[in-house]
């Protein structure tokens, strides 16, 4: 009697554990509460059971220990969510080093440097490594992957070495397996760690936005060989599903509709979710007319295979650049009295689409919406656009002349008549050329942070309200292009570091005094196999025109190019497009601030059982107008919140005022603030260690002009 009641009890507790959001990685023989995966679990919830750390202690907490990197540079960042597992964090780099650190004390244990000593060529953003604990039993080492240029890695979890055993010295080539020809000359990375499913590594990519541009496609590899097991064409294949949606031949030249922003693993069911990002070229698809399956889309793959269940396109035939920023969270919604497994996706314009996890039902209403369709020339726009209309967007979707900035009157009149220059009628405002405002702006409301949610439904989430300016420009005729390295870089580099060369920093930076960062061999490098979203050129540009951008960027020399563009038969490459955008210039006063009122950020929380916001605070400050007595303005924030058992909602993010925050999940009250070294522009983490709860963040910078470091500080309650 006893055995089968006991039985019983087993399989009530299996049962219950397989609809709970989040199940924490629990190591028996040390005690420790882990955060295992990237957004700390692979359903990417960003919740931990913990609580030891709770609405009344929080304000006691002190830093426990920091670790300096030393891998800093000027515009560096680090955006790292670190793993903690047995005791033993792992993270990364500005640098992209990769590290072990002991998580009670933060002593290192181990470092792995993908450059060997060499110089990096570039600014990384990596969001962290994915840990996968071996088969001890059969004495298989437990192992860490990432990401650094065309490569992923496979490294020993123990000593740091590269797995001989993984591809070719412990590393595959993510520019190879992606069935089409000319991937191999072309930027292929990855910024945000894959997930694992059994005895599988799957991964998505961060791509050139801008043509050439590798195809995003889904990718799935086996642990221990790195042999690819399969792939999903984001850019469907003749005869595949959606295929229809693009021009006939746009599998051959049209790059993007990448998963750059992670992926999501129902592991119980099997499931994959993959947010995917829009089609290059971003702001003009006159060479990818139809609505362009699977870009800006959320889809559902079976895990084991790489089929599709379902997917949904969150935007049609995207002039946007509306990717979907993040991996979505798998929730539990009460709906009626029955909980329903359910999957919330937030994207850049401040919605949030929630959906029936095996099905892909809307679990709120969904507008077909009607907008305009008066695009530029050669452009063909779609007519309608899906709408949630619940739960509320977090971020404002249109700038109005009565939001605009108030902060002096000589701003307001600068910004007023700036205004009255632009088209501003909210969202799907088709791109011209005098310029539209797009509100939220590119890297904002929802940005790649992500969100938390806690089992009673409430998902947090923090946003940029700071507009940006759309604006088209005609490409100088090929003809011209072709008679100097001054028409070459206005055809392939103004479009994002400008025709002054200024940029748009931090995301396109100055290419101003190259030559004190670069010599001739490395700017070459860079210019052929591009680097992060700059694409690579070697398959649209000769040797002679690689070298003559060379020349005018270390010496400011315009030479001639006789056979300047190279053009592979049947690509369409960047030369070829008639308009691109006036760089990536946000909407701000002559004094820097953004144009609009505040907030400029924001942290809301979201109850999905009824689709309302319950409640939304100013996120951030800066600190220069807080002396002024300007406060709670709120700012730019990059980096996502976690939320616990202690009734904490914990984030860094905010760019400006380098500050740490704890909120009280409940209401928004703020509990406790820590000023850190440098900007948290990342998601933090919890874990306990030896019978004490952590908090540990990557502090950063580099993002707007902040100073750049690379420390790691983490938090804790005193002994006594």
């Amino acid at each position: 009697m006893a055995k089968h009641n006991y039985g019983k009890l087993l399989l009530a507790l299996t049962l219950v554990v397989g609809t709970v959001c989040f199940v924490p990685s629990h190591d028996a023989a040390n005690g420790a509460i882990e955060w295992p995966a990237y957004g700390g679990g692979k359903d990417n919830t960003h919740y931990s059971p913990l609580k030891q750390i709770h609405r009344g202690n929080v304000n006691r907490l002190q830093v426990a220990w920091q670790y300096d990197t030393g891998d800093a540079f000027e515009g560096s960042e680090m955006q790292c969510n670190p793993l903690i597992v047995n005791g033993v964090l792992y993270a990364t780099s500005p640098k992209l080093r990769v590290f072990a650190l002991d998580a009670a004390t933060g002593k290192q244990k181990w470092s792995f440097d993908p450059h060997e000593g060499r110089k990096p060529l570039g600014k990384f953003r990596n969001r962290g490594v994915t840990y996968w604990e071996g088969a001890p039993k059969i004495n298989d080492a437990a192992r860490v992957f990432f990401g650094f240029n065309q490569w992923l890695y496979s490294l020993d979890a123990k000593t740091g070495l590269p797995d001989k055993t993984f591809g070719t010295d412990g590393r595959i080539d993510l520019r190879l397996g992606l069935d089409r020809p000319d991937a191999k000359d072309l930027s292929v990375g990855i910024s945000t760690p894959g997930v694992i499913y059994k005895d599988l590594l799957i991964v998505g990519s961060i791509v050139s936005e801008t043509l050439p541009a590798a195809p995003g496609h889904i990718r799935a590899y086996e642990l221990r060989t790195g042999k690819l097991r399969w792939i999903f064409h984001t850019i469907p294949l003749p005869g595949e599903y959606g295929y229809e949606t693009w021009p006939k031949d746009a599998w051959q030249y049209v790059g993007g509709t990448n998963v750059w922003s992670g992926l999501t693993l129902d592991e119980k069911c099997g499931l994959l979710f993959a947010p995917t990002g829009s089609a290059t070229y971003d702001f003009y698809g006159a060479n990818r007319h139809g609505d362009n399956l699977f870009a800006n889309s959320l889809l559902c793959l079976d895990a084991a295979t790489g089929k599709r269940k379902w997917h949904y396109q969150t935007v049609r035939h995207d002039l946007w650049d509306r990717d979907l920023p993040t991996a979505p969270a798998l929730v539990t919604v009460k709906r009626n009295g029955r909980a329903i497994d359910a999957v919330a996706q937030t994207t850049k314009a401040g919605h949030i689409f929630v959906f029936e996890r095996e099905t892909g039902k809307p679990l709120f209403p969904i507008e077909q919406r009607k907008v305009s369709t008066r695009g530029i020339d050669g452009e063909q726009v779609a007519d309608t656009q899906p709408v949630p209309l619940s739960p509320p967007p977090v971020a404002r979707q249109q700038m109005t002349e009565a939001m605009l900035t108030r902060r002096t009157p000589a701003a307001h009149a600068a910004v007023l008549e700036r205004f009255k220059q632009l088209t501003s009628t909210g969202q799907f405002e088709p791109p011209n050329r005098q310029g539209v405002i797009v509100t939220p702006g590119f890297d904002g409301g929802p940005g790649w942070g992500g969100a938390a949610v806690d089992p009673s439904g409430l998902l947090f989430v923090n946003s940029s309200e700071v507009p940006c300016i759309l604006k088209l420009v005609e490409q100088t005729p090929r003809s011209r292009a072709q008679s100097s390295a001054r028409n070459l870089y206005d055809r392939s580099c103004a479009s994002c570091h400008g025709r002054d060369l200024a940029g748009t920093p931090p995301e396109f930076p100055a290419l101003v005094n190259l030559a004190k960062k670069y010599n001739n061999t490395e700017l070459t490098t860079v210019i052929r196999n591009g680097f992060g979203r700059m694409p690579g050129f070697a398959s649209s540009l000769n040797n002679e025109a690689i070298q003559a951008l060379v020349t005018l960027l270390l010496k400011g020399e315009n030479a001639q190019v006789a056979n300047a563009p190279s053009q592979q038969p049947g690509q369409l490459a960047a030369i070829d497009q008639k308009y691109v955008m006036e760089g990536y210039p946000r909407f701000l006063d002559p004094d820097g601030y953004p144009a609009i009122e505040p907030p400029w950020g924001t942290l809301a929380a979201v109850d999905l059982n009824r689709g309302i916001i319950a409640w939304q605070i100013p996120l951030g400050e800066y600190p220069e107008l807080v002396k002024q007595g300007v406060k709670d303005t709120g700012s730019w924030n990059y980096g996502g919140p976690i939320v616990t058992a202690g009734g904490l909602v914990f984030i860094g993010a905010t760019n400006f005022d380098r500050k740490f925050r704890a909120f009280d999940k409940d209401n928004g009250k703020l509990l406790w603030e820590s000023v850190m070294p440098f900007a948290g522009n990342a998601t933090p983490a919890t874990y306990e260690v030896n019978g004490r709860q952590f908090v540990v963040i990557a502090a950063g910078g580099g993002k707007r002009g902040a100073p750049s470091g690379g420390v790691y500080v983490a938090y804790t309650l005193p002994t006594r």
